[in-house]
């Protein structure tokens, strides 16, 4: 697949949150291509450029780029008002909330707004690119028939890893439909974007969160039924695993997130290995949702 040309000369991204800014911000500065930024609030719009602008005076600061490499990442994100206004893009990538119904509309709506030969990638970390690529067939199209087919094909899971710009590797999912040229263009851009890339089977929470929030999960447990306390048990990982954090720290990423992917673990597999962690949700419900929210299993500042 090394060998393949992505071909992406301008792409579009969905959604200006962590995700979004993060695959904004490599897509411009590491694969050098003009990117079409929207998301329906302009308040995280202006969070998200913010957040580039940061990350790419950090890196001058550092010596890592000069300052007109900066400026030149910089220049190449525009900001759109609506998907229509990215009708010409080569590929887009959905980086909405981990909710199916959502990400569906989304799709159907690029089905409908973009040119018929994008590439239509997701960001979903844990749900079933196959159902979001049915979700793109035009109504009363048979799903297997060549137009159904061709429509569905061009839909790729493309998971990134927060944060973006530091996590070296990207999750390649192909749906049933994927074709191959999807999948190696896909394959492709993810390398410009100067990542490495592993592939998945189309399973629930594909390999990473299949392994992952169950971990987190059952830490979350342990904690709820008073085995340790938060600080012993990511203290255990930290120090007697090697980890960099703990499942508890690694959770305050974004616990509403968590809870997503292993709900979507739970309804895909009818596993109960995957049940989510009652103070999992009791948290979430509070809208104590990690490093996002200020407070999660730990208490956060702004700086």
């Amino acid at each position: 697949m090394s060998n393949v040309v992505h071909g992406i000369k301008l792409l579009g991204v969905l959604g200006a949150g962590q995700m979004g800014t993060g695959i904004t911000f490599v897509s411009a500065m590491r694969a050098k291509v003009p990117v079409l930024l929207h998301d329906k609030s302009k308040d995280q719009v202006a969070r998200g450029l913010a957040l580039m602008d940061k990350l790419l005076s950090k890196d001058v600061t550092k010596g890592r780029i000069r300052s007109n490499e900066a400026q030149e990442a910089r220049d190449r994100v525009r900001v759109v008002d609506a998907v229509e206004d990215m009708h010409d893009v080569d590929m887009v990538v959905e980086a909405v909330s981990e909710n199916l119904d959502l990400k569906k509309t989304v799709f159907r709506s690029f089905s409908e707004k973009l040119r018929p030969g994008a590439i239509l990638a997701t960001n979903t970390s844990s749900i079933s690119i196959t159902k979001i690529a049915a979700s793109v067939i035009p109504e009363g199209v048979n799903p297997a028939s060549a137009e159904g087919q061709t429509a569905a094909g061009r839909v790729v899971g493309l998971h990134f890893f927060n944060p973006v710009p530091v996590m070296k590797l990207v999750e390649l999912i192909s749906a049933v439909q994927t074709t191959p040229e999807t999948l190696a263009r896909a394959h492709a851009f993810a390398e410009a974007c100067g990542k490495e890339v592993a592939t998945s089977q189309d399973v629930p929470g594909f390999v990473s969160n299949a392994l992952l929030m169950p971990f987190i999960n059952e830490a979350i447990m342990c904690l709820e039924k008073g085995v340790a306390t938060r600080d012993d048990i990511d203290k255990t990982f930290r120090l007697g695993m090697n980890h960099p954090m703990g499942p508890l720290q690694l959770g305050d990423i974004g616990l509403d997130t968590c809870l997503a992917i292993q709900k979507t673990l739970y309804t895909g597999t009818s596993d109960s290995k995957y049940r989510p962690s009652v103070l999992l949700e009791r948290l979430v419900d509070a809208q104590w949702l990690g490093k996002k929210s200020g407070r999660g299993f730990y208490e956060y500042t702004d700086d």
